[in-house]
């Protein structure tokens, strides 16, 4: 990259203090441009990011994640679906009996859905580790 701006100055014919002072701002330049886009793709990473559950607690831990990023209580939550604050705090802590109909309300509240697919080959331990 140093090779490539160097040839860049020398072909506009800038003195060697000038290219020092031009070479700094551009590698600066870069450093901020290749910072910003690194930080675009986290952000794109976390919001895009798909969440693998395979049981009660993974699954109400995924829910308790978003809920807390849009910055939202239980009470609130529950609000928008009609349920007691109890119901969302049940589903949260992996309750297995809760019901399919609140799961639902609860992911398109959240503006969730639902995605079958097959297994992937990562461990339950792995996915632990996620949470």
């Amino acid at each position: 990259m140093k090779d490539i701006i160097r040839t860049i100055f020398l072909l506009c014919d800038v003195g060697s203090e000038d290219f020092c002072r031009l070479y700094a701002i551009a590698y600066n330049l870069i450093l901020y441009a290749i910072a910003y886009i690194d930080f675009i793709y986290a952000i794109a990473y976390i919001l895009c990011m798909d969440m693998i559950v395979r049981n009660a607690k993974q699954l109400g831990a995924s829910i308790r994640r978003v809920r807390r990023a849009k910055n939202w209580n239980q009470n609130l939550l529950g609000d928008r679906m009609h349920v007691r604050q109890a119901t969302i705090s049940k589903l949260e802590s992996g309750e297995p009996r809760t019901e399919i109909g609140v799961l639902m309300a609860t992911l398109a509240a959240l503006d969730l859905e639902l995605v079958i697919r097959p297994r992937t080959t990562i461990s339950e331990t792995e996915i632990e580790e996620l949470f």
